[in-house]
């Protein structure tokens, strides 16, 4: 398994962006390719090759899970490239529903800036045991 590198983030509220985008590459270490709208993230994913989506759920437009689906049917998801979703929405049935569709786990909102990297890393490391 190799160490993860790239990520790429979409959230569209700005200043939960800029923390998380913080977290993970100042903290963390990470390369990270943030977009503010699911349609951002469908443009750049292939240009960006991320190793990791962190999607966030609840946006204007095309919401995570959409996005999520939009990712796959567009190719930009294999079988080596993990995806998160970022919510307040954990309840376990959401929960459920998010990984019916293939996300592997989910951070929770508010989550702590000093240990995201640490959380997403931990999700890869499951997503390749």
């Amino acid at each position: 398994m190799d160490a993860l590198e790239r990520v790429l983030y979409v959230e569209d509220d700005p200043d939960i962006r800029d923390i998380a985008a913080m977290a993970l590459e100042d903290v963390g270490g990470l390369t990270v390719k943030v977009c503010e709208s699911g349609e951002q993230a469908l443009s750049e994913a292939g240009n960006f090759a991320p190793q990791m989506f962190l999607l966030d759920v609840m946006m204007p437009g095309m919401d995570g899970p959409r996005t999520l689906l939009e990712l796959k049917r567009k190719g930009h998801i294999s079988d080596s490239i993990a995806v998160a979703f970022m919510t307040a929405k954990v309840h376990p049935e959401e929960v459920a529903r998010y990984k019916e569709i293939g996300a592997i786990d989910v951070i929770a909102k508010p989550f702590d800036p000093m240990t995201l990297a640490d959380d997403v890393r931990a999700i890869w490391k499951a997503f390749h045991a």
